[in-house]
């Protein structure tokens, strides 16, 4: 007879993944220790191993349920179908919210992910790509001449660098809040965005012409995750 979940089975693990990822955030994943971890949970390692199987199981979790999240997002966001300069600005708005009030899963996504074991890795990567093909969808109904080169990936990456990495300097008490700061990196993309002219195919580092890669016209609901444009690899959002 299979042996049934206690009732505080849900809960008591999603205190465990809040514990696990501010120490992580913290002391970084590779540095952190199970016995840390139970300490910091006030737990046995016993009971933690009732939980998780490793520690690398309990990193996967964090940042699986942190990409559910950032999915949900994008979903949520998508569904008032709104203009497509307010789509954006909702979009970097909303993401930046997100990322003060997850700040250490936020955190232990963007510096750990690299531990994951391959399979995880994939499957993160894939989720974290789902994200950022989201918000070049939404770049290109703003600025579409990035779709006739191969600037709309590093563009889309710029913005992602001005959001992620954030968590580096803003101070958590200090004058300025994420709530502040979001409508002020998305007037500096959106105000330079479209400022971007696509005249030639840019230069190789061997000195030829790189082909123009780029995304093909879609003629979906702009800004929908299922027209999204192909780009090969995500980076860390």
């Amino acid at each position: 007879m299979a042996r049934t979940r206690a009732a505080t089975f849900d809960v008591q693990r999603e205190a465990m993944l809040a514990a696990a990822a501010q120490l992580f955030a913290e002391r970084g994943y590779a540095a952190a220790s199970v016995a840390e971890l139970a300490h910091a949970l006030g737990v046995s390692k016993a009971l933690l191993y009732h939980y998780y199987r490793d520690k690398e199981q309990l990193l996967f979790d964090i940042v699986d349920r942190y990409l559910d999240g950032l999915l949900a997002l994008v979903t949520e966001v998508q569904a008032p179908g709104l203009p497509a300069e307010a789509y954006l600005r909702t979009l970097i708005e909303r993401f930046m919210r997100a990322y003060e009030h997850s700040a250490a899963y936020h955190r232990v996504l963007v510096q750990d992910v690299k531990y994951l074991s391959p399979t995880h890795r994939n499957r993160a990567r894939a989720r974290q790509r789902r994200v950022v093909e989201a918000f070049a969808a939404a770049i290109v109904t703003v600025a579409p001449e990035l779709q006739k080169g191969s600037l709309l990936k590093p563009v889309t990456m710029v913005l992602f660098g001005m959001m992620n990495w954030t968590f580096t300097w803003l101070r958590e008490n200090g004058a300025l809040s994420y709530a502040d700061l979001a409508p002020v990196v998305a007037g500096i993309f959106l105000g330079g965005v479209r400022q971007i002219k696509v005249s030639r195919a840019p230069q190789t580092k061997n000195g030829g012409r790189a082909a123009a890669g780029g995304a093909r016209e879609s003629h979906e609901k702009p800004g929908r995750v299922g027209s999204r444009p192909r780009l090969v690899e995500a980076g860390g959002i």
